[in-house]
């Protein structure tokens, strides 16, 4: 249930925030340290299993028009394992949190949509 999921991730963050400060740059968002996380910094991922779509030679061309990075699971530079990848949001910056999750969630839904439909 990503509702939920988002919704507990904003109470912990406003009560990481009370205690805390967070660096914002008017024009581009949150600072992180690492600049592709700029902007909304919300990286929404699904750990998934797509051996059909996944094994397409168009995949990665899918997910970039889905807006959608793929990763193994343990990360940046991991390979998949047992055929289960890390997907996410590509997009942060210019983009609201709402947004970045709705990204990953339509994306992914349409991957889903297309493992179902092939044989």
């Amino acid at each position: 249930d990503v509702g939920n999921v988002l919704d507990r991730l904003i109470r912990g963050v406003k009560t990481i925030e009370s205690n805390v400060s967070f660096s914002r740059d008017p024009h581009l968002g949150f600072l992180t340290f690492c600049p592709t996380n700029l902007g909304s910094t919300v990286r929404a991922s699904v750990h998934i299993k797509l051996p059909k779509t996944s094994a397409r030679k168009d995949f990665k061309d899918i997910c970039d028009k889905l807006n959608l990075q793929v990763r193994g699971i343990h990360g940046e530079h991991s390979d998949s394992e047992g055929g289960v990848m890390d997907i996410s949001n590509k997009q942060r910056l210019g983009i609201s949190e709402y947004q970045a999750v709705r990204q990953m969630y339509d994306g992914v839904k349409k991957l889903i949509e297309m493992e179902e439909s092939s044989k």
